[in-house]
């Protein structure tokens, strides 16, 4: 039985997986953007790039979406492609030898280990999946689950087991080989060869009792005297000379009967585990996705299925928002935010005091985007949103090269790079940025950045400190409708009593309480001074 190569947990159909193996319904956004919003570690993946599977086609999601529900609602079945992950990278690293080694023993030997990776695969699989198949919804799990059944009953698969245990029972058993070596008359050797390959390993015996009692053949398995270049005085060019006679020797001697099972391996196990090895990255991705999002749910984060709509609603909107990152790093409860993009806001500039959840929230949107965008639940309440094309960041941790252009000029480089490369299904998320400069340069600067954005027609974020850059949000709009521009509106990190609260509300902002709040914060307002003096007196 020879497995569907094209069999995905990840692609409704194999078109779609051609597309995107073409790099075609796969949008851009990379390691770099993953690790600046906070995900790195939680998606790192061994076996591939995450990048690779990212996807802005509607169907695709809402099919990965079947799959990691079943594995979110059927934990035996996470924990039955985990138990077989390190199995299947074992198979990968002795592929990897053996395509180095030619044909030799040890190669026939290694294609027998793996062939008893695979079958332990199988059956780990198979007995993981006992008893739910009643339980799954997508179709291609219950597939999967199908598959794995219908290969340990086959008449093939039982006759692989028995054949398999007979001949790694006789090489296991192997421990010694017995050589005869002829010699002439002055006892100088003159032929050698392997007379027996034997199942117990030989012993040292007491040499000089031997001699003296002429006693050589009541123990077959009893050394006399060993070969001199094993011999530990011995150099390691004589040693591997010797080595290299019995290898060639042993090599004949299984030439013909392990050449044939390699055959076996060759024409039947090899196809059948590539249907396996070319799943690993899709299970370890839909593996690591559920672990992040059980570790999320262990610190009482809810998740959910975003609603996916098509791209050109340029949808974004959630209730209940919150960081996964902060999530599990912070030792506070999870502040949750409703953003909500739409006609009058396609853009955001996000003002608020220092260390008042600005970064926090972007990231929050870009997370959101970003699991969406693989097929995993997101850290919301509810959600819906579109698929963006690309994603591209800017923040502060970002900036590099300031040795040659300076920190403005690496940050309008950069900024650059991305108004050449965003389009109108893109997001932008911009934190901080500008705060290199003065502010009249960075007002300016960000004025011409919102208003090429907008004419674009992308969405995103734009936190800054710039508080008057908020101010002249009309002002900007107007402009921009000339040229047919997406709405760009006002969020606040908001402060309340004098507290930052960490929700974000969607008005205009209040620069003086701002600059009061950090005044009172490290005790520089005037008012303080005069107290102080006052007690002085």
């Amino acid at each position: 039985m020879i497995i569907d190569e094209h069999f995905s947990l990840l692609y409704p159909d194999e078109e779609t997986k051609r597309r995107h193996e073409k790099g075609e319904l796969r949008p851009n956004i990379s390691a770099e953007v993953i690790e600046s919003i906070g995900l790195g570690e939680y998606l790192e993946l061994k076996s591939a790039e995450i990048s690779e599977f990212f996807t802005t086609d509607p169907d695709t999601i809402r099919f990965r979406q079947k799959v990691f529900r079943d594995i979110k609602e059927v934990p035996e079945i996470g924990r039955a492609l985990t138990s077989v992950f390190p199995i299947l990278s074992d198979i990968i690293d002795l592929r990897r030898l053996d395509s180095a080694g030619g044909e030799s023993t040890e190669n026939y030997l290694t294609s027998i280990t793996e062939i008893e990776l695979y079958i332990s695969c199988i059956e780990k699989l198979n007995d993981g999946f006992a008893g739910i198949r009643d339980r799954v919804m997508s179709e291609t799990v219950a597939k999967m689950i199908d598959t794995i059944s219908t290969l340990t009953e086959s008449d093939y698969y039982k006759e692989l087991n028995e054949k398999l245990s007979a001949l790694s029972g006789r090489v296991r058993e192997i421990k010694s080989i017995t050589v005869g070596v002829n010699l002439d008359g002055q006892l100088r050797p003159t032929d050698a060869g392997v007379l027996s390959i034997n199942p117990l390993e030989f012993k040292s015996g007491d040499i000089i009792e031997k001699i003296l009692s002429f006693n050589f053949k009541k123990d077959e398995y009893t050394c006399i005297a060993p070969l001199v270049p094993f011999d530990r005085s011995q150099n390691e060019n004589r040693r591997m000379a010797l080595s290299h006679a019995f290898n060639s020797a042993i090599n004949d001697v299984f030439k013909s009967s392990v050449k044939g099972w390699r055959k076996i391996v060759n024409e039947y196990v090899l196809e059948n585990t590539d249907f396996l090895i070319q799943l690993m990255p899709e299970i370890e991705l839909l593996v690591k996705g559920a672990r992040f999002v059980s570790m999320l749910e262990g610190e009482g984060g809810n998740v959910t299925m975003p609603e996916i709509l098509p791209g050109e609603e340029k949808a974004f909107s959630a209730c209940g928002l919150y960081n996964p990152d902060v999530a599990l790093r912070a030792e506070t409860d999870i502040v949750k935010n409703d953003i909500k993009f739409d006609d009058d806001g396609r853009i955001f500039v996000l003002t608020g005091p220092n260390r008042g959840g600005k970064s926090v929230i972007t990231c929050a949107i870009g997370s959101a985007q970003i699991m969406a965008q693989l097929g995993l639940p997101v850290p919301a309440d509810s959600i819906s949103l579109s698929p963006v094309s690309s994603l591209y960041t800017h923040f502060p941790a970002e900036s590099g090269d300031t040795i040659d252009k300076g920190r403005l000029g690496e940050e309008c480089a950069r900024l650059g790079e991305i108004l050449d490369k965003v389009d109108g299904d893109s997001m932008i998320l911009l934190d901080e940025s500008l705060s290199s400069t003065g502010a009249y340069e960075a007002s300016y600067i960000a004025a011409e950045l919102l208003q090429s954005f907008s004419v674009i027609g992308c969405r995103g974020i734009f936190s800054t400190h710039l508080h008057e850059l908020a101010a002249r949000v009309d002002e900007i709009n107007a402009k921009c409708r000339e040229f047919g521009g997406v709405g760009i509106d006002s969020i606040v990190a908001d402060i309340t009593d004098g507290k930052r609260s960490f929700k974000i509300v969607r008005r205009r902002p209040d620069g003086k309480s701002y600059a009061k709040d950090i005044t009172d914060k490290y005790g520089l307002s005037f008012d303080r001074v005069i107290d102080r003096i006052k007690n002085e007196k």
